[in-house]
């Protein structure tokens, strides 16, 4: 058997955990055999202090789930002989008797074609054929086996007309279940119903789609100028924000009985326009909370910011819509607002990488802006890191904004998503967040291959991962 990490067992087999093994059981190091075909877990239970060793095989729908385990002893060294050789006899074993006996249906195919290429989404494409993709492709695959596909059509839709929103899915299933929730698909709406350690929530994903004139895309309104710019954050992204936000309100979700008495949220990422979710975060805090917020500067250099309350939204000759949309009757039932602009097949490439999926050969660069802590600072941090150096290191929900409704009925605690970044707004429109120590606002990745990977890193040196302040004049 060999070592592996927390990241790559995860995607194997991180989808088996109940959320209350935690309590009882300490994870100590992982291990896969047979190139992966079997997974293993050394495990410490806490209140024993006794070691012991949990094996992982496919089932029939090829699900990664506990098929045995060791005997508990009172060494780490012996449970690791015991782990290994019980990780040996399972690979010897035949796949049949690994099988649960309560598989129903057949193994989830997300990546052989069910329509005719020039049905096909060209993402799509470009996931199954190009080497670059491979890490994302192979980190997906196991993940794809535990999603239920409660309305039947997420396959057809994941390789046709809705990548963006499928993977968008994805990422927030992976992100409920890195945070330790279980997630009840019996019913399909609302997309997910999460239960933890921390208490339960719901939530609904909500995506933004270009604008369309019939079946033809129209193209986003220009942004080169500062005054075109402005409007298109200010007043265009709001109005396309409240407009999905709207829509997915008006089904009342909280009147569900799977749904009520706990927080409803509403997931929501931009895909409006190839890269817009790179700078629209401000635009859905703007909508959402009905506050722009410009800051000021001292005489000594002491950051200030004043809040104005903003009346509604208009662009071009369409009519406006109020901003606010906390403010809206019945937005007391919606929690908070979920979004990143990592929601993306970029992410998936990262974590897929990290976890040891794909060619081998694929290396990948990301470059963006992250939080500056500085309570004076009015501009992000920037950096640059090769993801295949040595350190890397990325969770899925790193990134992920909690826009929390001071006024919901049902208020999201903080401990639901502890890795968030969480903001709050007073009624007078003043802002206070709880942020982690590195929070990326937006980044982009590059992607080579094949290249060879070693020979990179040893040619970059030290400039594998960099991180810079702008000037402030």
């Amino acid at each position: 058997m060999e070592s592996i990490s927390k990241v790559r067992f995860n995607a194997l087999a991180g989808y088996a955990r109940l959320p209350q093994a935690e309590l009882f059981g300490e994870e100590r190091a992982y291990f896969q055999a047979d190139g992966g075909r079997i997974v293993g877990m050394l495990m410490r239970d806490i209140e024993d202090d006794e070691f012991f060793g949990m094996i992982f095989a496919q089932d029939r729908k090829l699900r990664f789930r506990s098929v045995s385990m060791t005997p508990f002893v009172d060494t780490e060294a012996v449970a690791r002989v015991d782990l290994a050789v019980a990780i040996d006899s399972a690979v010897q074993a035949p796949v049949e008797d690994h099988y649960q006996d309560d598989e129903t249906g057949e193994p989830i195919d997300f990546f052989t074609p069910v329509r005719e290429r020039e049905r096909l989404n060209p993402a799509f494409v470009r996931l199954i054929e190009d080497e670059c993709f491979s890490p994302a492709r192979g980190i997906i695959e196991p993940m794809m086996r535990w999603y239920e596909d409660a309305d039947g059509n997420f396959v057809e839709q994941f390789q046709t007309t809705g990548f963006d929103q499928r993977i968008w899915e994805l990422y927030l299933f992976a992100t409920f279940i890195e945070q330790g929730f279980t997630l009840d698909r019996s019913e399909a709406i609302p997309d997910f119903s999460c239960q933890g350690l921390a208490g339960r929530f719901s939530a609904e994903a909500v995506t933004v789609g270009p604008t369309r004139d019939g079946s033809t895309i129209v193209p986003p309104p220009e942004t080169d100028t500062p005054e075109k710019l402005k409007a298109y954050l200010d007043q265009y992204l709001p109005i396309k924000f409240g407009s999905a936000l709207f829509s997915k309100s008006r089904k009342r979700y909280w009147e569900r009985a799977n749904v009520a008495g706990a927080p409803f949220v509403l997931a929501i990422a931009d895909f409006s326009s190839p890269g817009s979710m790179m700078h629209s975060a401000s635009s859905l805090e703007r909508y959402v909370y009905g506050f722009e917020a410009e800051a000021q500067r001292d005489a000594a250099g002491k950051l200030t910011v004043v809040a104005r309350k903003i009346a509604e939204h208009q662009f071009g000759d369409k009519p406006p819509i109020p901003s606010g949309f906390f403010d809206l009757a019945g937005a007391e039932h919606v929690s908070a607002i979920l979004t990143t602009a990592s929601g993306t097949i970029s992410k998936f490439n990262r974590m897929g990488l990290l976890a040891g999926f794909g060619s081998g050969n694929v290396a990948l660069l990301r470059e963006g802006t992250v939080v500056d802590h500085d309570p004076d600072a009015s501009e992000p941090k920037y950096f640059r890191v090769i993801v295949n150096a040595a350190g890397y290191d990325e969770s899925w929900i790193e990134g992920l904004n909690v826009f929390h409704n001071r006024i919901a009925k049902e208020r999201f605690a903080i401990e639901l998503l502890p890795g968030a970044a969480h903001h709050f707004i007073a009624p007078d429109g003043s802002r206070s967040s709880r942020v982690p120590d590195f929070h990326p606002y937006s980044s982009m990745t590059h992607q080579w291959a094949p290249v060879d990977v070693a020979e990179l890193l040893a040619e970059a040196g030290n400039a594998t991962h960099m991180m810079w302040t702008p000037r402030r004049d």
